[in-house]
């Protein structure tokens, strides 16, 4: 009863309206880019990447606490059952969705590009939710965002720097098949130098020990974990790893 009181909330209906419909523009905007003016998908698809997550997460982040967690599992839910409308059947039938899936459709990702990008999806908030609830439950919750931003502007950034400047290359394999997809390590770099401003500039939340082992340790972990995850499957990876850390940090030290 509560939580329905909470899904008719106005503000809770503004927030999703906003979600869905800002989506919606974006990929229709950036498929026709693909389409019409031969846009790299790298890069459409990288711009979506920074919305299908951070918009979200950010709409639906004071829900995830107590009472109102159910919103933010309900946001999640949400965030992964919108993949049924870009099904074969359905973006066949109706062209506006065909653009959409234009924006993330990387050719060489064909015929996995709806598995992995769901399946990655769902894995990644099944980190975050109770990742979330634990940083609640001790009042960690203003360090919640540090492996969001990692995740969300370094390896957003990673794969069009690499398509564009990388020149040392290395492999790394996807789910669910034995196909080599390239990386690069100016790729890498940039998660790198992300991972270290964005602890850096939560100085004010740890105690002088705590934040010398995090800069010396969190960019070098997350670094490695995007560089070894599976093709597309860096969300849910770097999500563990990154509130593993950044709990031990807090917990040890």
């Amino acid at each position: 009863m509560v939580l329905m009181e909470k899904i008719l909330d106005l503000s809770y209906i503004l927030t999703q309206s906003i979600n869905v419909f800002s989506l919606v523009f974006i990929q229709y905007v950036n498929g026709l880019l693909v389409i019409h003016k031969n846009v790299k998908v790298n890069y459409t698809r990288k711009i979506n990447h920074f919305l299908l997550f951070f918009i979200p997460i950010f709409l639906n982040r004071g829900y995830a606490h107590e009472e109102a967690f159910g919103l933010y599992a309900l946001g999640a839910f949400l965030a992964v059952a919108k993949f049924v409308f870009y099904a074969k059947p359905i973006r066949n039938r109706i062209s506006m969705i065909r653009v959409m899936f234009h924006s993330f459709d990387r050719p060489e990702d064909r015929p996995y590009t709806l598995l992995w990008i769901i399946s990655q999806t769902a894995a990644g908030y099944v980190i975050l939710l109770p990742a979330s609830m634990l940083f609640a439950y001790y009042d960690l919750m203003h360090l919640v965002v540090i492996p969001i931003l990692i995740y969300g502007i370094g390896d957003g950034l990673a794969e069009p720097v690499g398509f564009r400047f990388g020149k040392h290359k290395y492999q790394a394999y996807a789910l669910f098949t034995k196909r080599k997809y390239t990386r690069s390590l100016e790729g890498s770099a940039v998660v790198f130098i992300t991972s270290l401003i964005i602890v850096a500039s939560y100085i004010s939340f740890f105690n002088p020990l705590q934040y010398i082992i995090a800069l010396a340790a969190i960019p070098l972990i997350m670094t490695l974990v995007e560089a070894f995850s599976p093709h597309t499957w860096d969300a849910p990876t770097m999500f563990f790893a990154g509130y593993l850390s950044l709990y031990g940090v807090i917990t040890l030290f």
